[in-house]
């Protein structure tokens, strides 16, 4: 629906008289909706949106654009970033359900769709996947909002529709594991380090139930081991079988916290700081 406004001018004997102003409403059948496929996103990750243009009217409408701003936004004393990109090659165009050859495509910070066409009584299907870069937030809570614009034809004007989805909420562990020294003899004291990474935006609490096992293989004596420096104790902090090198530490003593994340005011990149929990455990071969 467009508003237009027009008034008649009157001249006469060096006179000029102008009628009042008339409003009137030019009703469209164009719509338009976005969806995404998926709820949440995270690093990296895929978001599959769905554009739907629907002409319930008479009039066709031809050659309109279809723009998305892949959800752009400013950080806090920043410029203007854009969090998703387009997946090259993932545009499919359906016309009434019957897929049609790819339109006109460029990106710039935006996604420009053009040369679609709406017969009267007709639906157009947009459907494309993006990618979560790196300036994406990341952030517990966070989320983008992806707004579409066509250009709605000859006096409708612009028509809008947006999407919003949530990044994930979890936890993201690695492990990995080095021992010190790497060249030693019968009866040498040896340092397995054991360090727990959380690049999620949900830190491991102790009720999360994180384990952590090994096997050493020649079995240790005088063990001594340490989580984040503080010492633990056997049978309260981890169980250990001197003879087969079983080592478990207990359920409910792993806790890690979630990762943060910095925003470069200038560039707008968003840098993540993993949260990192250390074991160590240490013994005589």
């Amino acid at each position: 629906m467009a508003t237009f406004y027009n008034k008649a001018t009157l001249s006469y004997g060096g006179n000029v008289v102008n009628s009042n102003t008339t409003e009137a409403e030019l009703l469209s059948g164009l719509g338009i909706t976005k969806t995404a496929v998926t709820e949440t996103y995270n690093a990296g990750g895929d978001v599959v949106y769905i554009v739907t243009l629907t002409n319930m009217g008479s009039t066709s409408y031809n050659a309109l654009t279809v723009t998305d701003d892949l959800g752009a936004y400013t950080p806090i004393g920043g410029t203007e970033v854009v969090p998703l990109t387009y997946a090259a090659g993932s545009m499919m165009y359906y016309l009434g359900g019957v897929l049609q050859p790819t339109p006109t495509i460029s990106v710039t910070d935006q996604l420009v769709i053009e040369g679609i066409n709406l017969p009267p009584n007709s639906t157009a299907t947009l459907v494309y996947a993006t990618k979560a870069n790196e300036f994406a937030p990341l952030a517990a809570g966070s989320e983008i909002t992806n707004t579409v614009t066509s250009n709605g034809g000859v006096g409708v004007g612009e028509i809008v529709a947006s999407a919003t989805v949530n990044v994930v909420q979890s936890p993201e562990l690695t492990i990995a594991k080095a021992v010190c020294p790497t060249v030693l003899n019968d009866n040498d004291r040896v340092t397995y380090t054991i360090i727990i990474q959380n690049i999620g935006n949900v830190p491991i609490v102790a009720t999360d139930g994180v384990v952590i096992s090994d096997v050493f293989n020649p079995a240790l004596s005088e063990l001594a081991v340490e989580l984040n420096g503080v010492a633990l104790v056997e049978g309260t902090g981890y169980t250990y079988n001197a003879v087969s090198g079983e080592f478990s530490v207990l359920d409910g003593v792993i806790t890690v916290p979630s990762a943060t994340y910095t925003q470069d005011p200038l560039t707008g990149t968003i840098t993540t700081t993993p949260g990192v929990t250390i074991l160590t455990v240490a013994g005589r071969v």
